[in-house]
C-alpha cells in the first residue's frame, strides 16, 4: 500500500487575514486534507475556515499534539498516513516543527519512511533575522528565556559575550506579559554599544521591527505591552 504524506502547514502569526500571508498554492493543498495533527483543535478549525469558509470541519479528523500528549500516543496519530491518507501538521502560530511539538511527528514519519512535505509560510524567527540587519550566516534561536530573573540576565549576558567573540546572532523570545521585564533587563544589564533588534507583531498591520544600540533603546524604548515579540542580539553587517 502506498503511504500518505505528512504536510507541514504554516499558520499565520496572528490577525484575521490569510490572503496576504499564506500562498495560494499552500491554501489549495491544505483544504484538500481531512486529517490533522494540531496543537489546539479550536484554533486549527478557525484557521481552516479562514482558508475556506466552506471547509468541511465535521468530515475531518483532528489529533491533539501538545505538551500534555503522551509519547506513546504518537504512533496512533500517523496511522492514517500508514494506510495511505495524507495528514496535515499544524502549529498554533508559524511553522510546525520549529520550536514546536510537531517535530516529534516529523521524526516519527522519517522512522516509518513516510514522506514529509514542508510548506512555505511565515516564521517569526526567520522574519526577525531578515529584518534585523544581523548576521544570517551564524545564528542561534534559544526559544523562551528563563523565568527566574537571575538566570535570564545570565543568559542575556552570555548571548552578548558570544556575539562579541564570534559575531553570531542570538534570537530569543518570552511570553508577551514578560516582554517589558526582558526589555528592562537588557537595558539595565547590557553594554551601551550592544546592538538589539526588537520585532513585534510580525506580519500584522501594527508590525514594528527596529534595530538600535542598547544606549539608543534606553532613549527610545516603547511599551511592548502584550504584543508577540522576538528579540535578537547581534552585529550590523
Amino acid at each position: 500500500m502506498t503511504k500518505g504524506k505528512i504536510w507541514l502547514i504554516p499558520t499565520t502569526l496572528g490577525g484575521e487575514s490569510t490572503t496576504d500571508i499564506i500562498p495560494e498554492d499552500v491554501r489549495s493543498w491544505v483544504i484538500g486534507l481531512r486529517a490533522f495533527i494540531v496543537e489546539d483543535i479550536k484554533s486549527a478549525r478557525r484557521f481552516l475556515r479562514k482558508l475556506d469558509r466552506t471547509f468541511p470541519i465535521d468530515e475531518s479528523t483532528f489529533f491533539v499534539l501538545n505538551k500534555k500528549t503522551i509519547p506513546s500516543d504518537l504512533m496512533s496519530f500517523i496511522q492514517p498516513a500508514l494506510k495511505g491518507q495524507d495528514i496535515g501538521v499544524m502549529s498554533e502560530a508559524g511553522c510546525p516543527g520549529v520550536a514546536d511539538p510537531g517535530a516529534a511527528i516529523v521524526a516519527l514519519a522519517h522512522q516509518h519512511e513516510i514522506r514529509v512535505q514542508p510548506l512555505v509560510g511565515p516564521s517569526s524567527i526567520l522574519l526577525t533575522l531578515m529584518g534585523s540587519g544581523f548576521s544570517g550566516q551564524e545564528f542561534t534561536f534559544h526559544g523562551y528565556l528563563p523565568k527566574d530573573r537571575k538566570d535570564r540576565i545570565y543568559a542575556l549576558k552570555n548571548f552578548e559575550a558570544d556575539n562579541r567573540r564570534s559575531g553570531a546572532t542570538h534570537l530569543f523570545m518570552d511570553t508577551p506579559f514578560r516582554n517589558m521585564n526582558v526589555l528592562d533587563d537588557m537595558l539595565n544589564e547590557l553594554a551601551d554599544t550592544t546592538m538589539l533588534c526588537i520585532a513585534s507583531s510580525i506580519t500584522l498591520p501594527q508590525e514594528d521591527i527596529r534595530t538600535m544600540s542598547v544606549k539608543e533603546w534606553r532613549e527610545k524604548a516603547y511599551d511592548l505591552g502584550k504584543k508577540p515579540t522576538m528579540f535578537a542580539i547581534g552585529k550590523l553587517q
